[in-house]
């Protein structure tokens, strides 16, 4: 028997009735022969660990713009730390963690430079709109390398991870709460460190707990007893309403928050390399050149520029658009 096989009936004995199985993933839109020792959802793992478009969110904004302190979050970090919650709780679902691992690690490759200001930027600048989870299913899609080639259910809780998209796995579902748990938490305590707030209202800490440690390991207690077989993934009705509250509380406070990098000159710095390469798109790395064949210019545009990091898309400006004796 393969290792794969012998994986796969471990997943048969072991995970709960509810969970996806490798073996019965609905596959891959391009046929390929099945790995002897990796289970398909392990194989989409790994191809996503080792794409450009992973590596590319270690410089690229969660909240805090080209922050001085080594200690903020970064995407690949918040990537990292939903992927740890949602393991967590799909072990004690005894969900298909390989494929919950897929999902969260694939989730925010298609996120921008800047955040969510720079995601604003382009979907106001793009006649088509720009979505950071439809850019993510493109990156994975077409973008890395023609294409990762990844199983439905991936692709699935990669494009429905956040707003009102529900994922069609519980795996998917797990993601989906994890992405907020953990950029709740982790952006007060870059909040905190930054001087934004000293801490939450106590009407939170209050229902939540007071520390870090403590208000996630609330948050996971809680989602893993109100979904034990009963096939769907939910918290209970007052910690749903603490979680949406801080969600409230956080955007009026934190994610409004001004900054040197304000969001209207990341609109600026945004719009400026939009225009620029849509009347100079000879000027592209030569993958966006050759997309110019089959895609519209505004989308391969807006695909050159979600892909870029922070510092990436700062030199970038900075070259095109600030005379070099300004910056001797």
């Amino acid at each position: 028997m393969l290792i794969r096989e012998r994986t796969e009936d471990w997943e048969v004995q072991t995970l709960s009735p509810h969970a996806i199985l490798s073996k019965n993933t609905k596959g891959r839109e391009r046929f390929e022969p099945k790995c002897d020792i990796r289970t398909e959802f392990q194989r989409d793992r790994d191809r996503i660990i080792h794409s450009k478009a992973f590596r590319r969110l270690k410089d690229k904004t969660q909240v805090f713009i080209a922050p001085r302190n080594d200690h903020y979050r970064t995407r690949l970090t918040h990537t990292l730390e939903v992927t740890q919650i949602a393991r967590t709780v799909s072990r004690a679902l005894r969900l298909n963690e390989d494929l919950t691992e897929a999902i969260g690690l694939g989730h925010d490759l298609g996120h921008t430079p800047f955040g969510h200001d720079g995601e604003r930027a382009l979907d106001e600048l793009s006649p088509h709109g720009f979505s950071h989870y439809k850019q993510s299913l493109r990156v994975v899609d077409f973008l890395e390398d023609g294409g990762l080639n990844l199983t439905w259910e991936v692709r699935d809780g990669i494009v429905n991870h956040t707003g009102k998209n529900i994922p069609h796995t519980l795996e998917g579902k797990v993601i989906k709460y994890a992405d907020k748990i953990a950029y709740l938490n982790h952006d007060i305590d870059d909040a905190v460190r930054a001087g934004v707030i000293k801490d939450i209202p106590e009407e939170f800490s209050l229902v939540l707990g007071k520390d870090f440690s403590s208000r996630i390991n609330t948050f996971i207690s809680d989602l893993v007893y109100n979904s034990i077989d009963t096939g769907n993934i939910a918290m209970s009705p007052n910690i749903e309403k603490a979680l949406y509250d801080l969600r409230t509380y956080m955007f009026n406070v934190v994610y409004t928050a001004p900054s040197k990098f304000a969001p209207e000159n990341v609109k600026f710095i945004i719009s400026k390399l939009y225009e620029y390469f849509f009347s100079h798109t000879d000027e592209m790395p030569a993958m966006y050149k050759q997309n110019l064949k089959e895609c519209d210019t505004c989308d391969v545009i807006c695909d050159f520029i979600a892909g870029m990091s922070d510092k990436y898309a700062i030199h970038l400006f900075q070259e095109l658009f600030i005379p070099q004796s300004f910056s001797d």
